[in-house]
């Protein structure tokens, strides 16, 4: 499997609200630390006037608040934006990166986390399956392959599916989302113009729950397979193919062009 495809981001982003935001939480970490350190009533920490142990104890915790504060403020404000490429994308932990980096999407935040819920079903069904299966068969039969190959086909399907979730979400403009939105926004564009980029936004919100739903689908094809598996002691060739679960992942991967 490959490794995570990352592309940067330009030279040197500007601050961005999430920059802001870390760098404010650093800061009032070290003020917050200082304020513990030096404070009467605390740990009450004085410099001048103080034994020699407790003056260099102090100034040493001065010293490296500065270094911290200019480091990390520095570090911050260089730091390249990552972005994980939707076509780099070869594992599962790529997929879960990817969603992940788009968690700050307020519009989506529940459907973020409702997908990464649904990986996590996907891959514990998968493997119980597969599980029960090797007490029925050894993992070199014929059997055993081929249901083996209907869960790969199944989850084929729900990461194709995911990858169009992806494409959708890097597509979503959420600033310009809000802004059209914002109140006073017809002052700036006709009523033609703010329902026209409504609906255009309502389409990929809709998208994406819909997609959301038929992985939800795929996923219920393999609780029906770990029904039907979980009934027989053995199995010969034709009446695997026989079996309901069976059928219907072979009619849904001859529908994969339906997800991409």
């Amino acid at each position: 499997m490959g490794s995570v495809g990352i592309c940067e981001k330009g030279e040197r982003k500007s601050v961005t609200t999430k920059k802001i935001i870390k760098m404010a939480g650093l800061n009032i970490a070290i003020a917050t630390i200082n304020v513990m350190l030096f404070s009467p009533g605390l740990l009450n920490i004085h410099i001048v006037g103080a034994n020699a142990f407790a003056t260099a104890f102090g100034g040493t915790a001065i010293l490296m608040s500065i270094v911290l504060f200019i480091y990390g403020n520095y570090k911050l404000l260089t730091a390249k934006e990552m972005v994980i490429q939707t076509s780099e994308i070869k594992t599962t932990e790529d997929y879960l990166n990817a969603l992940k980096q788009h968690y700050d999407k307020k519009v989506f935040e529940g459907d973020i986390t409702a997908i990464l819920e649904q990986i996590e079903r996907l891959q514990k069904k998968g493997e119980l399956i597969k599980d029960i299966l090797l007490q029925k068969f050894n993992y070199t039969e014929m059997s055993y392959k081929k249901f083996e190959g209907a869960i790969s086909a199944v989850e084929n399907v729900f990461y194709i599916n995911l990858k169009s979730i992806l494409n959708k979400l890097n597509a979503f403009d959420e600033d310009d989302y809000d802004r059209i939105r914002r109140k006073g926004a017809e002052k700036a564009f006709t009523t033609e113009f703010i329902q026209t980029k409504m609906n255009i936004y309502k389409e990929y919100i809709l998208f994406v729950k819909s997609s959301i739903e038929d992985n939800e689908q795929i996923i219920l094809k393999l609780d029906k397979l770990l029904l039907e598996v979980s009934k027989f002691n053995s199995l010969e060739d034709g009446e695997i193919e026989n079996m309901s679960a069976i059928k219907e992942i072979d009619e849904l991967t001859t529908q994969t062009k339906y997800y991409k």
